[in-house]
């Protein structure tokens, strides 16, 4: 029960704070594109918050941890959290201004394509019983090798970039695309810093490394 309250209480924190961020600076709530980015976002949360509370609660535990140990990281997550404000934030804005004309075609897919992002996020916390918000290794922790860790080492900000890279135009902005693109430059310091950690502590990881040989991108990095 405690456990389900915690949850609970941080999806609508989470609910509230993205109301705030995208309806204040928009200056209105007819805003469509918000409503139905919403409806995406938090109706796939609430499915899987459901599934986790009933058949997985020890990884629920897991997903809400959010003290970060690694210095670097801290700085990571300050940063990444300025950018998230400043990509909601910029998308209302650019609602109350008229900046942008995204055709309603590109905002339906690009609203698929975040659809997809999370789709990608859940199929990791299937395959992946230790992903954290946080970058460690548990005692009793083993090395995944299998779903989308066969093709990528870290799939997890694989299905953030995709998620967070349809939203502005989700949204209907074309002003907030820099944001998701900071986001991705930020994701590689963060890659680097988390892979010096499981190198140290995973056992097998360092052979991992050798046969999976991309980070993100097949083929790229």
């Amino acid at each position: 029960m405690k456990l389900a309250v915690a949850a609970l209480a941080r999806a609508a924190l989470a609910f509230v704070s993205l109301c705030a961020l995208l309806f204040l600076p928009a200056g209105t709530f007819d805003y469509p594109e918000a409503w139905t980015y919403l409806g995406v976002l938090f109706g796939g949360m609430t499915v899987v918050l459901v599934a986790l509370l009933r058949y997985d609660p020890e990884r629920l535990r897991r997903r809400l941890e959010a003290r970060e140990r690694e210095p670097v990281q801290r700085k990571v997550v300050l940063v990444g959290t300025v950018l998230f404000v400043g990509l909601f934030a910029v998308a209302g804005f650019d609602r109350r201004a008229g900046w942008s004309e995204v055709p309603v075609v590109l905002e339906a897919a690009s609203l698929a394509g975040v659809a997809c992002g999370y789709a990608g996020f859940v199929w990791v916390l299937r395959t992946n019983r230790w992903a954290s918000r946080t970058i460690g290794v548990e005692a009793g922790q083993t090395l995944v090798t299998t779903g989308p860790y066969a093709r990528v080492r870290h799939p997890m900000y694989v299905a953030i970039l995709v998620l967070y890279g349809f939203t502005p135009t989700a949204l209907g902005s074309w002003v907030a695309l820099p944001f998701p693109v900071l986001l991705g430059a930020l994701l590689v310091a963060r890659i680097r810093n988390e892979e010096e950690v499981l190198l140290r502590g995973l056992p097998g990881y360092d052979a991992y490394v050798g046969s999976v040989r991309y980070r993100l991108v097949p083929g790229v990095w």
